[in-house]
């Protein structure tokens, strides 16, 4: 690592700022590591994988002037607003350290009087209340490690908004997600986000101790913004393929140790058709490609653990993998629908 660069956007408007957080990512050099601090207006956005109907009250989120969006990496919803501080981590795969990373997230709310720990798969807490969520991506040579920072969250349009499954909850012991959470003001009543992005700024200088220096303006990732921004808002990815309907229609659900997870899919002549995945998994290619590794497999065991393992080539994936096939090659019912959900094309 040898150049640290900042980028603080004035923007709320979440299509944008995600499309800027990929752009950032294809630009990102060897041996630098891009620090990018956004926030968005009163969105909830939901994970790669997810069902946006399940995960999201939408017609009430809409009605408030609210936004969807679906981020590329993987894991859970979460509602952004005003009060809460995005951070993207952007580096070359040679550079990527998670560990590194969270821990200028540590040092930064530390040093505010925070009593902040890692925990579970992805969170950080403070007397075993979340109050930041990360997710991960990779795509080729470059990563990008992403959360949120609740500084002064609306718990109530929290509560509103998000529609987390029971089995979630029960999993992480709250009969809530607003009693799952905590707002760092809760420790540093003062705090502000720009005294936090100060902090930030300042842990991640300590961190790799190299100087930290803003991003210049640059009118073709502006260009290259707005292109894609478009695509963030287009209805096909927040909404994504509907869900195989009528007879026949088979339904798997199971949460592990890597996250929950819904399969729906219809046999035909012997063979899974109409696959489709929701997950809050965090390995979000893999889970993306899922339905299309099952389309046309035959339903036998041999078949399937082909199938989904053929491209899991780390031991996470071949867990998921594992876990996958046993939930398929469960003793055959069909369920009801509860409720039509999509997920993303393929």
């Amino acid at each position: 690592m040898n150049q640290l660069l900042y980028l603080k956007t004035t923007c709320t408007d979440p299509y944008r700022n995600l499309a800027l957080e990929k752009v950032l990512m294809d630009q990102v050099q060897p041996g630098q590591c891009i620090l990018y601090l956004w926030q968005n207006a009163n969105t909830v956005v939901i994970g790669r994988n997810q069902c946006a109907q399940a995960e999201c009250r939408i017609e009430a989120l809409e009605a408030a002037g609210g936004h969807l969006a679906r981020r590329l990496s993987g894991g859970g919803a979460v509602y952004h607003d005003l009060g809460n501080l995005n951070f993207t981590f952007l580096v070359r795969r040679a550079d990527y350290n998670v560990t590194r990373q969270t821990d200028v997230i540590l040092q930064a709310v530390r040093a505010l009087g925070v009593p902040a720990v890692r925990t579970g798969r992805n969170d950080l807490a403070a007397d075993g209340q979340k109050f930041s969520g990360h997710a991960y991506y990779r795509s080729g040579d470059t990563c990008y490690h992403h959360g949120t920072l609740m500084v002064k969250v609306s718990m109530d349009k929290l509560g509103l908004y998000l529609n987390p499954s029971p089995d979630k909850l029960r999993t992480k012991g709250v009969a809530s997600v607003r009693s799952r959470v905590v707002n760092l003001t809760h420790y540093c009543p003062d705090l502000t986000i720009d005294r936090l992005c100060d902090q930030l700024l300042e842990a991640f200088s300590r961190q790799y101790r190299l100087p930290v220096q803003p991003m210049p303006e640059d009118p073709q990732r502006d260009a290259a913004m707005e292109a894609l921004a478009r695509q963030f808002a287009d209805p096909s990815w927040l909404y994504g393929r509907v869900l195989p309907t009528g007879d026949g229609v088979w339904r798997r659900q199971e949460r592990f140790g890597w996250g929950g997870v819904t399969l729906h899919y219809t046999l035909k002549d012997g063979a899974l058709h109409q696959v489709t995945l929701h997950s809050d998994g965090l390995e979000a290619d893999y889970l993306a490609g899922v339905p299309a590794l099952l389309e046309g497999c035959p339903g036998t065991p041999q078949a399937i653990h082909q199938a989904l393992n053929s491209t899991a080539d780390t031991p996470v994936l071949r867990q998921v993998a594992q876990d996958l096939a046993g939930l398929i090659l469960l003793p055959a019912s069909e369920e009801k629908e509860a409720s039509p959900c999509d997920t993303i094309s393929q």
